[in-house]
């Protein structure tokens, strides 16, 4: 009798073994999860306060742009020739420094790589994300799985939960190092 009791003892302390390391994962994934939602946030705000800046640039230079026209029209007379035309000079240098200043790094052309490589950040984030939260997933079922089997005396729920392990520590491996090679998380 002691046999099968302790069969069973040693079968549950296993399963005991495989919970707990499906829940070390799962805490892994929600902290990898928890990071990668963060920073796809952080790159987002970013992008946006580019584009604003980009959409700022872009509404203040039309304004010069439609003063420079409308002083173009304007027919100079011999005091206000030369105050039109530095006025007009300034006007065009600043014109061309906002539309791309690679010193300050606030033209219009690095505004926009500025705000695009934002999306970019946010983009992989996302999908380390969803990767994350996938293998979350996985091992929570797993959890459940597992735990099922030490009430039900049904094996295949453990093998079934350890499978789920598997594919959980996969979809951390894919969120870490290949985020974008499983397209139906695109």
């Amino acid at each position: 009798m002691s046999g099968g009791h302790g069969s069973s003892g040693n079968s549950n302390k296993r399963v005991a073994l495989l919970i707990s390391v499906l829940a070390l994962f799962l805490a892994l994934a929600e902290t990898l999860a928890k990071g990668a939602q963060t920073d796809a946030l952080g790159a987002n705000v970013e992008s946006s306060n580019q584009w604003a800046y980009y959409q700022a640039r872009t509404i203040r230079g039309t304004i010069i742009k439609t003063a420079d026209e409308t002083l173009a029209l304007i027919p100079p007379d011999a005091v206000s020739a030369e105050a039109i035309k530095a006025k007009r000079a300034e006007w065009a240098k600043t014109m061309a420094r906002w539309e791309s200043d690679p010193a300050s790094g606030d033209g219009r052309k690095e505004l926009q790589e500025k705000a695009r490589h934002s999306q970019e950040v946010r983009d992989l984030a996302l999908h380390r994300y969803h990767h994350y939260e996938f293998g979350s997933a996985a091992f929570q079922i797993g959890i459940v799985l597992a735990s099922a089997e030490v009430i039900t005396g049904i094996a295949a729920l453990v093998f079934a939960g350890g499978f789920l392990g598997l594919a959980g520590i996969a979809m951390l491996g894919f969120g870490l190092y290949a985020p974008h090679v499983l397209p139906f998380f695109h």
